[in-house]
Parts: C-alpha cells; sequence; structure tokens
C-alpha cells in the first residue's frame, strides 16, 4: 500500500517526506540525520529510487549525503539554486548551524518526470529562491512545495535569490490552480490543501498585497 510519511529532521524541523509503495520508494528534503528514514527503508525491505531537493538551502539538503551513502539512490535538484552551495544559506553554517556534508547532483528541470511508476510533475516555482521546484503527483492529489507556501503563511524572500513578487506569482499560477482537493506538503509545519489556502491564506486576500 502507498504511504507518505513525514519526518522532521534538524534543528530547524524540516519536513522530510518519505513515499513509499510495496517495493519502491523516494524522498524529499532530507534537512538532517536521515536514520529514520534509512531505518524504515530496511525495516520494509524497500529500494529508494530518488533522493529530490525542492531547493538548496541547508536545512532541505543535510542529510543528501548520508542517505545517499546509505542507499545508494541519486539526488536531483534543481540547477539554478546550484550558486546557494557556496553560501552559508546553502552549505551550512548560518547561525552556527551545522555544515553540510558534500554532495553532487543531478539537475532536475521543470516538465513531466516519473518516480516510483508515478507521474510527477515538476513545477516551477522560484521566489523562496532562484531554482526552486514544488513535485505535483496527480496521482497522489499531493503537491511538496519546500518553503514556497505553509498553512496561512509563504515562504522567506530575504535570502540571496528570493523575490516577493515572484513567490506571490509562483503560488498563484503553480499552486492555487491546482485542483482544490490537492493536499499541499510544506517545508515546515503542517499540511494544507489548496483550496484552503487560496479561500484564507492571508498573504493572498484582498487587502493585503504580498
Amino acid at each position: 500500500m502507498a504511504s507518505i510519511q513525514t519526518f522532521a529532521l534538524g534543528p530547524l524541523e524540516t519536513n522530510c517526506y518519505l513515499y513509499t509503495d510495496e517495493a519502491c520508494g523516494f524522498v524529499i528534503d532530507p534537512g538532517g540525520d536521515p536514520q529514520a528514514v534509512v531505518d524504515t527503508l530496511t525495516k520494509d525491505g524497500l529500494r529508494l529510487e530518488a533522493i529530490v531537493n525542492t531547493h538548496l538551502h541547508f536545512d532541505h539538503i543535510h542529510g543528501n549525503a548520508a542517505l545517499q551513502n546509505a542507499t545508494g539512490a541519486p539526488i536531483y535538484a534543481p540547477s539554478a539554486d546550484e550558486t546557494l552551495l557556496q553560501t552559508e544559506v546553502g552549505a551550512g553554517g548560518f547561525m552556527g548551524l551545522p555544515e553540510v556534508p558534500p554532495f553532487s547532483f543531478t539537475p532536475l528541470e521543470p516538465g513531466r518526470w516519473q518516480l516510483c511508476g508515478l507521474d510527477c510533475r515538476v513545477l516551477p516555482t522560484p521566489g523562496h529562491t532562484q531554482g526552486s521546484v514544488s513535485l505535483y503527483f496527480p496521482e497522489l492529489q499531493a503537491v511538496f512545495v519546500g518553503d514556497l507556501i505553509f498553512a496561512r503563511s509563504v515562504g522567506r524572500t530575504d535570502f540571496p535569490g528570493g523575490d516577493t513578487a515572484t513567490l506571490a506569482a509562483s503560488v498563484r499560477e503553480q499552486i492555487f490552480t491546482l485542483p482544490a482537493e490537492t493536499v499541499i506538503y510544506p517545508g515546515h509545519g503542517p499540511q494544507t490543501r489548496v483550496g484552503d489556502e487560496a479561500a484564507h491564506n492571508p498573504f493572498f486576500q484582498d487587502g493585503f498585497s504580498i
């Protein structure tokens, strides 16, 4: 049976998502020690097909190297964010937080993709970072958005590559156009739904301009 499990990893408790079916799995944004993820894969005898990053901030990639070493799975990440790895918000060390172990990755570009036999649409959703992407799975009625939008909030735009107007456009054009029942899996905090955020997120209501 297919499932999506959430692990809050790292000092910022970043949501790391593990999708599994009967034989295959993939991980989105392992932001800290991935041992709990590895234990789950081992217990269930599952093969990890991919490690995917929605963007290259340290709190979403810190566990990349360890998870790849443990599973042999390839890492995919947006190439437009690669320059962030030369900064503290990408490489770590920011505000005394741990540095990110080095890793290599395959560029992840917007378009159609397949993960564990699922149709995946890689949506370009810049704004939090220049290269941020969201991963939409129609069959799962789910979209993984990184730090683009949260339950009743939005991602910050004051780090390198961030832009408020661009983030707002990404949400309106790429996320709010998805079916209303689509579950939003954010990088931090609880899940929400597209319809709920379109109707109630204060940053997108009349009288409030993001």
